[in-house]
């Protein structure tokens, strides 16, 4: 039987040099897969602050979407809160535009729920919420799919039926406005912050003429006093700086809102607090109510006003929009109450 030889120094020397190439690949390889999974874990992480951060979904015609609640930390048995329905723009999720507007700090001081609906990315790449897609049917699915969301979120939560407000942000503000048109009954008060107004597109190519200020009229609500016992007040916020969407439309919207109810432009007033952005508001009212109101926001591109600086698509330099929001909302709650 013959003897093992043993391995030469030559052998020894590669052994060591292969091992130690392993431990230095395998080494590298965890510290990538860290680096990759990082920012995905901080994507999902919640928003900073008290209270439940919940996740849920809904599915039905148009596919499946997901949503996130926030609920104010202390609720007691048998409370009912308001609702606040955040609908994100383009390039944002629900993480990104609760951490942007800061919203849920809000919720947690004045005591009310806040529910952030999420586009999937396979519906739209850029995750814009395809508002403007009527003519195929696909703005009305994903309209339908939210409305399931806030109610499941009325069955599971503590919410107010009564005291539903909705708000948007770009493309989230254009859905949210045609949620409204198709759900009257169901809110209080709408918010269009730097959206464009419904009816006034109905394909991709249409939307983006209708960014550009092409296209300002909509034959949705043509006919006076239409929707004065049924349509809920609206608050557009635009930036007059904004050249994503043209401040165009946030003129347009206020004004279809104000015709369709019968009302007439009161005289623009100018705030500025602090050092934030002065703004024009125009009051569009009629009979002693107010049915729309534009905010024009001196220097604000296309961004959240007053939100959170290191957030994409948001300017801290501008007044407070989700107070603003909060204060719409507020005011519409307690005229039904």
């Amino acid at each position: 039987m013959k003897k093992r030889s043993r391995p030469s120094a030559w052998a020894k020397s590669f052994e060591r040099s292969l091992k130690a190439m392993t431990r230095l690949a395998t080494a590298s390889s965890t510290r990538a897969l860290k680096k990759t999974l990082k920012p995905a874990a901080a994507k999902r992480a919640p928003p900073p602050g008290a209270g439940a951060w919940m996740p849920g979904v809904v599915m039905g015609a148009a596919g499946a979407r997901r949503f996130r609640v926030y609920r104010p930390p202390g609720v007691e048995f048998g409370e009912k809160l308001p609702l606040v329905v955040m609908l994100h723009g383009c390039g944002q999720d629900a993480n990104s535009f609760a951490a942007s507007t800061r919203m849920n700090r809000i919720a947690m001081r004045e005591r009310f729920l806040v529910l952030y609906p999420e586009q999937d990315r396979l519906a739209n790449g850029q995750g814009c919420w395809n508002w403007f897609d009527t003519k195929t049917g696909r703005a009305y699915g994903e309209a339908a799919l939210i409305m399931q969301a806030v109610d499941q979120v009325c069955l599971l939560h503590p919410v107010d039926k009564t005291r539903v407000a909705i708000a948007g942000l770009s493309a989230g503000a254009s859905m949210a406005a045609l949620l409204v048109t198709r759900h009257p009954g169901r809110f209080k008060a709408v918010v269009m912050h730097s959206g464009i107004p419904p009816g006034t597109a109905h394909s991709t190519l249409s939307a983006l003429g209708a960014m550009h200020g092409h296209r300002v009229t909509t034959p949705l609500m043509t006919t006076p006093n239409a929707m004065e016992a049924h349509w809920p007040p609206l608050l557009v916020i635009h930036g007059d700086a904004d050249a994503v969407v043209s401040p165009k439309n946030g003129q347009a919207a206020a004004q279809v809102w104000a015709h369709a109810a019968g009302a007439k432009a009161s005289e623009a007033r100018s705030v500025q607090r602090g050092k934030r952005y002065p703004m024009s508001v125009t009051d569009f009212k009629r009979k002693g109510s107010t049915v729309a109101t534009l905010v024009a926001v001196s220097r604000l591109a296309h961004a959240w006003s007053g939100g959170l600086a290191s957030k994409a698509f948001s300017d801290g330099q501008g007044p407070d929009a989700s107070r603003m929001v909060w204060a719409f909302a507020a005011k519409q709650f307690r005229a039904a109450a």
